[in-house]
């Protein structure tokens, strides 16, 4: 189940994925994790019984860039990681890597070293941006945030996918 954001509507997402599970049938979960609450899991931790896998966007590891780009702090995506890796769930980490925006290197070994802390990691996918967006927001007559922005080369996709690896072995070094 991908969205929008899948998590507004939560409830029916469990019952869909309870159902399947019933039937054998593998779920997954396509969400970028920010409308988690650290504070009430009872609703995450029902879901998560029914869920073979999360696929999860992590937008920014620096809670102001994170802020900037969405809207809202990383705290509740990250918690989501950290809760979802504890209940032993398979997890596929998607990152977007935007030129001056989400490629500083710091950032990005950053990034590796707190994926590298979850235990559940199946999979990384280090995306390079892309313009496709831009004719629906000048569809909808809306600002696109990242105008004047180029699409990211597939080798600085390389490049940052690396600096994250690196990330990640010194995380699972420690």
């Amino acid at each position: 189940v991908t969205g929008g954001e899948p998590l507004v509507q939560i409830d029916f997402i469990t019952e869909l994925f309870k159902k399947a599970q019933e039937k054998g049938i593998h779920t997954a979960l396509d969400t970028s994790g920010v409308l988690f609450n650290r504070d009430n899991t009872q609703k995450i931790d029902e879901l998560l019984k029914y869920t073979s896998l999360v696929m999860l966007d992590i937008k920014h590891i620096r809670s102001d860039a994170h802020r900037e780009l969405t809207g809202s702090g990383k705290a509740n995506v990250l918690s989501f990681a950290k809760l979802v890796s504890e209940q032993n769930v398979p997890l596929w980490i998607r990152t977007v890597i935007v030129k001056g925006v989400t490629d500083d290197e710091d950032d990005l070994l950053k990034l590796g070293e707190f994926i590298g802390e979850l235990k559940t990691l199946k999979a990384l996918d280090v995306l390079p941006y892309h313009t496709m967006g831009i004719a629906k927001y000048k569809e909808l007559d809306i600002p696109y945030p990242l105008e004047g922005i180029p699409p990211l080369s597939k080798e600085d996709a390389v490049t940052a996918k690396n600096i994250i690896l690196k990330g990640i072995k010194n995380a699972r070094k420690s």
